[in-house]
């Protein structure tokens, strides 16, 4: 730690001396994992926002900036904390984009940036419980709490008639976060969870589980899972045995994964994602497009408008020193300002380089409140043919 700490340190003086000619963020996410169908989309759209102010020139003085990946595992605690200082020490990150799972978030929060005064914004990590933990002013989310997904899924049901649900959520902080998010809105709304039962991932068989939820009943099977890990299981698991047919799925279950292994079986299905129709989301798909990934995968937007807040506050600042620029992040991201829009970071950084206040919207309508959280929109969707459709935005 003596070490990270000093490295640490060097980053400060260099960051407010002489500006080092090569500025790097790090991406973090988990590219292998429970989530890692998820995580090419996020990294691609981090690099995205990332080449659009190198390309712009307007980034201080024209220093070049660049995104460099680690992988969080989003399980592996151990292995996300390592990964986060090799990109302290050996890659001199002036900043972390990400990491992506809500474990591997605070622990890479509590043993790497807060040590080492790094700021960290997150574009998917969603438990609660960040929204309290000691950060020392680095930490920030362009991810809503699941507190407040809790409430969506709970007035989606509730305003579909469905008003009794099982409940099963992968054993780990996103999983009880969010269970015990929408118990307590649904069970408060007029709602009935029949039962709630974790499940661990990585298992080969989750035929017990949904014994369990199928022998307590409910209108719907609320899967609050991986898409590429135990949820999946569970899904199949009761399309196999026919304990239930209809499912809600949480947005760790969206992705390609589940529309490809199970098609016209989710027919009756519905389920939430991070999403918003603001014109600066269509802005974000149209340019995803031509970069040559699907913007509208899960928290692509949010992770475009991480790594683009990260760059626009150090502008602010004017200085990639954390402890200086995590100051700016607020500010940047919301009014009074000009708003400021997928594809226009270079006109923000020359906006912010004149003295100019900007209100940055990006591509997932950013404002970012309390604690430094996103308040949160989400695009509610369903299943036709296998394929998923937006049925609204709440």
């Amino acid at each position: 730690m003596k070490k990270l700490l000093l490295a640490s340190a060097a980053m400060a003086l260099c960051a407010s001396g002489a500006m080092a000619k090569e500025v790097k963020i790090g991406i973090v996410l988990g590219f292998t994992g429970p989530l890692e169908s998820t995580a090419p989309p996020m990294a691609d759209a981090a690099k995205m926002a990332i080449a659009e102010v190198d390309k712009s020139g307007e980034f201080f003085n024209g220093e070049k900036i660049v995104g460099v990946k680690g992988d969080s595992t989003c399980i592996d605690s151990t292995a996300a904390v390592a990964t986060a200082e090799r990109l302290v020490t050996a890659d001199h990150i002036s900043g972390i984009m990400g990491a992506m799972c809500s474990g591997a978030t605070g622990s890479i929060l509590q043993n790497v940036a807060r040590p080492n005064g790094v700021v960290m914004i997150s574009p998917s990590a969603t438990s609660p419980a960040l929204s309290t933990a000691p950060d020392d002013g680095l930490f920030f989310r362009t991810a809503p709490s699941d507190a407040r997904q809790g409430q969506i899924i709970a007035k989606v049901l509730l305003g579909d008639g469905i008003k009794t649900a099982a409940l099963t959520y992968t054993n780990n902080d996103y999983g009880k976060g969010l269970a015990d998010s929408f118990k307590k809105a649904y069970e408060a709304a007029g709602g009935k969870v029949t039962i709630s039962v974790p499940h661990e991932d990585g298992k080969a068989d989750y035929s017990a589980e949904v014994g369990s939820l199928a022998a307590a009943g409910g209108d719907i099977l609320v899967d609050a899972g991986y898409a590429d890990q135990g949820g999946k299981g569970i899904v199949q698991a009761a399309l196999d045995t026919g304990a239930f047919n209809k499912f809600y799925f949480p947005d760790g279950m969206y992705g390609p994964t589940l529309p490809k292994a199970f098609g016209k079986a989710l027919d009756k299905s519905i389920g939430d994602v991070p999403g918003t129709d603001s014109p600066g989301a269509k802005d974000f798909f149209d340019m995803a497009k031509k970069a040559g990934f699907d913007g509208t995968s899960s928290f692509a937007a949010e992770s475009y408008d991480a790594a683009a807040l990260i760059m626009l506050a150090m502008q602010a600042a004017k200085s990639t020193d954390s402890n200086v620029y995590k100051t700016k992040v607020m500010d940047v991201a919301n009014a009074p300002g000009v708003k400021i829009y997928p594809g226009q970071l270079g006109k923000a950084m020359k906006l912010l380089k004149e003295g100019k206040d900007i209100d940055y919207v990006g591509a997932s309508a950013v404002e970012l409140v309390g604690p430094g959280e996103a308040q949160g929109n989400y695009r509610i969707y369903g299943f036709k043919n296998g394929k998923r459709y937006t049925i609204k935005y709440m």
